[in-house]
């Protein structure tokens, strides 16, 4: 192997996304001279590339596109604000200020002054679901079923049966219906969907059936699937059909993270952060559904403008160097916090934009009660809430009175659950 090229940016993105997309071109338009962005795919456009179908763009172009305009567009605004893209780069290791990836024209080693880690998320696939039986032709995950009807015009099943109820699911219908594709069946493990209202309603609406509080116990079929046996508290229900679509159940892609030696937090699976975007390693700072699953891309998009004014702000020298911060724990039902850490010394300060001005809270099953933020035996915050799994739950940060001795936060749910 030929020696590694030495490049030497101001910030390096890892991932070509929306939420990387948008931070290169932000901190370009904020003044950050050199800024190169990687990219493992032969294009950039994350997710949004493979879907054809509306709605994108309303936060961040004002009208509505397909994933795949959308996805050019953002494309075509950072390489007109000087972005260098940099595609087929796979990056081997993130660590000690050095990035080293390789490409087809061979390996290539990166010093830059900031790294932002955007790898965004995956969707968990049947080996991580558990699900038994044969492993005949039919069975995909919603990326794969968009590049087949979208980049390669073609309809991999006819009538599959959908597992999950998450807006990545809804997004799967449309995908379908655009194939030429009508869904058998939805099955959902739940007592109810888990995207909101009203995009839940989109298979009722079309007359496909739903089955709550069902799992999926066995996939049958030879050469292609022909059955799906599925278990629920009344028994076990057999579905016809020629196909099986894994939707949801996403996790970060946090393996550059994990090897980097990056804390990792066990309830978001992605890197823990503080309200700036930084790892514990402060010159590392993290984006996007790398830092929870899984949010819109506009969402990403957003955010990630506002975590690479936090980036430009460090290179200034403008935020103080990142120190032990105090935690976030979080009780019984709350699935994660982002961010999990917070600078009770830099929280205050007005001049100081925060890239993530809220806590970001999912539950893990639907709750009903009291919603406190304390600080020992001192309440910093409480709202009484009703709330499903996975639904985005806000905690404003602004404003909160940490006391000086605070060692560390707690995050839980008072009274009972929701019946």
């Amino acid at each position: 192997m030929s020696a590694a090229k030495a490049i030497t940016p101001d910030v390096l993105v890892v991932g070509g996304g929306p939420a990387g997309l948008s931070a290169a071109t932000t901190l370009r338009e904020l003044g950050v001279d050199k800024v190169v962005l990687l990219e493992r795919d032969t294009v950039v456009g994350g997710i949004p590339r493979h879907c054809g179908h509306s709605p994108f763009g309303m936060r961040e172009f004002r009208r509505i596109l397909s994933g795949t305009r959308y996805a050019a567009r953002l494309e075509a605004r950072a390489r007109d604000r000087g972005v260098e893209i940099l595609t087929r780069h796979s990056v081997l290791s993130v660590g000690d200020g050095v990035v080293r990836a390789v490409s087809p024209d061979g390996p290539s080693e990166f010093r830059p002054r900031r790294i932002l880690l955007a790898t965004g998320t995956r969707e968990a696939s049947r080996a991580a679901r558990l699900v038994s039986g044969e492993r005949p032709l039919g069975i995909l995950n919603t990326a794969a079923l968009q590049a087949y009807v979208y980049l390669e015009k073609l309809a991999p099943f006819r009538r599959p049966v959908i597992v999950g109820t998450e807006l990545v699911a809804m997004s799967a219908i449309l995908t379908c219906l655009s194939g030429g594709i009508r869904p058998a069946a939805v099955i959902e493990a739940n007592a109810d969907p888990t995207a909101r209202f009203p995009f839940w309603l989109l298979p009722r609406l079309l007359g496909i059936p739903v089955h709550y509080r069902t799992e999926i116990g066995a996939i049958n079929g030879k050469d292609r699937v022909q059955e799906v046996l599925a278990r629920s508290q009344a028994g076990e229900l057999g579905i016809d059909c020629d196909g099986v679509l894994f939707t949801g159940a996403f996790t970060p892609e946090s393996a550059l993270a994990r090897l980097g030696g990056l804390a990792i937090d066990q309830g978001s699976g992605g890197p823990v952060v503080d309200a700036f975007g930084r790892t514990r390693d402060g010159a590392i700072f993290a984006a996007g559904n790398l830092l929870r699953p899984v949010e819109t891309a506009g969402w990403c998009w957003a955010e990630a403008r506002r975590i690479a004014g936090s980036i430009a702000r460090d290179l200034e020298g403008g935020l103080s160097p990142r120190r032990a911060s105090i935690p976030i724990r979080t009780g019984a039902g709350i699935k994660l916090v982002v961010p999990q850490e917070i600078d009770s010394k830099e929280i205050d300060r007005v001049d100081l934009p925060r890239a993530l001005p809220e806590l970001q809270l999912r539950f893990s099953e639907r709750l009903r009660g009291t919603l406190t933020l304390s600080a020992g035996d001192s309440v910093l915050w409480s709202r009484r809430i009703t709330s499903a799994p996975e639904r985005r739950i806000l905690i404003p940060t602004a404003h909160l009175a940490i006391p000086p001795a605070a060692t560390e936060l707690t995050l839980q749910v008072v009274q009972s659950k929701a019946p």
